[in-house]
């Protein structure tokens, strides 16, 4: 088999699978798992395929820069977030992250709202002062260009001392296996922080999101409060809750 069918077959069982497990492909081709681990790092490097131990996962979407995923699933994002503005309560400290799904629930919270939410993102932080009375917090820190959210040393001494309620957060990917994960490995470390600091988080999951992985782990499905999605029986909710995970949806 000539290494274009090899890797063109990898992507057919990627797209019906929603995985491939090297061993496996081995076994079906033939071939040593060097070879397919081979194909996998190459097609990796395309960008087309996320590497994972033992095989590949399909690349997130919403790992794209933030100008290409304000159209992805907007739909989805819109009914995320109406679902999601039912765990913030007057009074609370809640911490939003950033990203599209965040900012469709920023301009979804209620005007009148009574609360106070701490943000990464600038763009987010903009979309509260126009639609809410929430007191708004805005984090400092180096603006990462690709996702429009602050990070680096001043975010992370700011997160030190950080107490929140909630904490919704973004991520590029949701797997079973994988568990939860982003593009940036800053960006990640930034999360992790803040889920530290806050007594409950829950994770914004549109339907792009859900069976996806990025490079960077966040948190593992464990460390979360819950899943909020947009309720559509995707493959991979099913695994998730045997995993033990909260869907709201």
């Amino acid at each position: 088999m000539l290494t274009a069918e090899r890797r063109a077959h990898l992507l057919a069982v990627l797209a019906r699978d929603g995985k491939v497990v090297a061993k496996a492909e081995a076994a079906a081709l033939g071939l040593s798992e060097d070879t397919i681990r081979r194909d996998l790092r190459d097609l990796a490097d395309e960008g087309l395929v996320q590497r994972v131990y033992g095989g590949a996962l399909p690349v997130a979407p919403a790992a794209q820069p933030y100008s290409a995923r304000t159209m992805i699933a907007t739909a989805s994002k819109e009914r995320v977030a109406r679902r999601a503005v039912t765990l913030v309560e007057p009074g609370m400290t809640v911490v939003l992250d950033g990203g599209t799904t965040a900012l469709a629930l920023a301009h979804a919270l209620p005007s009148h709202l009574r609360a106070t939410i701490i943000t990464p993102s600038p763009l987010v932080a903009v979309a509260l002062a126009e639609t809410t009375d929430a007191e708004i917090v805005l984090l400092g820190g180096v603006l990462h260009r690709h996702s429009l959210v602050v990070g680096g040393a001043l975010a992370a001494e700011a997160v030190s001392g950080l107490s929140a309620d909630l904490f919704l957060l973004g991520v590029t990917g949701v797997h079973p296996g994988a568990g939860l994960t982003t593009g940036e490995i800053e960006d990640a470390a930034t999360k992790r922080a803040i889920a530290g600091r806050s007594a409950a988080t829950y994770v914004l999951a549109s339907a792009e999101k859900l069976g996806a992985a990025s490079p960077h782990r966040v948190l593992e499905l464990g460390e979360i409060a819950g899943l909020v999605t947009d309720g559509d029986e995707h493959p991979v909710l099913g695994e998730l809750r045997s995993a033990g995970v909260t869907v709201l949806g």
